[in-house]
């Protein structure tokens, strides 16, 4: 009966020296290559952190004058019309000069016969019937009548009132036959093709704010818009008492939509330190705070930030970058330390906050899904 075992037990053995030979041929699953997960990445730039200021502003013609008569007298004619539109010279008021026009005349025929004179004079110069001191009087006597001539002159257009300048006439109380003095207000005129909007940050800001830089000027009435307006001055001292200073910025009004006198509301960025910026889908949070997936020799590596400022899709942040950096912007559920990375897709940053991101391909699609 024995004999009938022992080939029993020999197959036995074979059968277990096969299993372990196929085992032995099989692949072990450490030794199976490594799949990289496919994302999205960005590369790091630098921004500056903008600091938001506001303040009040109240706007001024780029010239403004309010208009005197250097006479007084009855007013002849009214040559404008509230809201004219004038040009250096035109008249605005005419008033009665008829004693001031009778002395020109007087003084244009006293020119003449001082004129006449001496070249009665200068004829007989050479036979010495005249000597030289008749000749020089004649000389200062007709200097004299040119003179009384200009000065009748001066007054005669003292009676008409001229725009000193380019620019809209305002309302004016006065009318023909009223008589004015020089302290009569006639009008104000205002050249308002530009404006002065001059607004008063807080002294923190004094020396980050320089002529040539652009601010925003809303209006509080008026077109429901917002104006660029450049910095022409800035006040070389703080007001003590209110802790600003005050800053003039330039407005074109070539449009003439907006006037002398409106309050805006001005609003400008002080930009401070340069920081980096990722993506707001970047940013992931653990125990130990916020953190990002910088990818190094293609593969994830978590970096620890501190949240700097938000914006439109992206944050400001600080943390230990490099230049030329590299973020996972999309995939950031499947990291973990040391994975290996393939980016199917690298956006570039960009500097504007309302930075439209780019469309995901279809082949960045099925990567993500996997």
């Amino acid at each position: 009966m024995i004999e009938h075992f022992v080939p029993l037990a020999l197959a036995a053995c074979a059968l277990v020296a096969c299993s372990d030979a196929s085992e032995n041929s099989a692949p072990r699953g450490g030794e199976r290559a490594e799949q990289a997960v496919g994302v999205i990445a960005q590369e790091v730039v630098l921004e500056r952190e903008a600091e938001r200021i506001e303040a009040l502003g109240t706007a001024r013609a780029m010239a403004s004058a309010t208009i005197f008569s250097e006479a007084s007298g009855e007013v002849e004619r009214v040559a404008f019309a509230a809201g004219d539109r004038v040009e250096a010279g035109d008249v605005l008021v005419q008033l009665e000069a008829d004693e001031e026009r009778l002395a020109v005349r007087l003084s244009e025929v006293a020119v003449r016969e001082a004129e006449q004179l001496l070249a009665r004079y200068r004829r007989i110069e050479d036979t010495g019937a005249i000597s030289d001191s008749q000749i020089d009087e004649a000389v200062i006597a007709l200097e004299a009548a040119e003179i009384q001539l200009e000065q009748a002159q001066v007054a005669l257009d003292r009676r008409t009132v001229r725009a000193p300048f380019d620019g809209y006439v305002g309302l004016t109380n006065i009318d023909a036959g009223a008589r004015i003095t020089s302290t009569t207000e006639i009008t104000e005129l205002d050249n308002r093709t530009t404006l002065y909007v001059d607004f008063n940050p807080p002294e923190q800001v004094f020396g980050r704010i320089e002529v040539g830089d652009v601010v925003e000027a809303e209006p509080f009435a008026g077109p429901t818009r917002s104006y660029d307006a450049r910095i022409i001055n800035v006040d070389s001292r703080i007001n003590p008492a209110a802790r600003t200073f005050t800053v003039r910025a330039s407005l074109d009004n070539s449009a003439d939509e907006l006037r002398p006198g409106m309050s805006f509301a001005v609003k400008f960025d002080i930009l401070s330190d340069a920081w980096p910026v990722v993506p707001e889908a970047a940013i992931s949070w653990g125990s130990d705070g916020a953190y990002v997936w910088v990818i190094e020799d293609n593969r994830a590596r978590q970096k620890p930030i501190a949240l700097v400022q938000r914006r439109q899709g992206t944050v400001l942040v600080s943390g230990d970058f490099g230049d030329g950096d590299f973020v996972v912007a999309e995939g950031v559920q499947r990291m973990r330390d040391g994975v290996l990375v393939e980016m199917i897709e690298v956006r570039q940053a960009s500097a504007d906050p309302q930075m439209v991101s780019a469309s995901i391909n279809g082949a960045a699609q099925g990567a993500l899904a996997q």
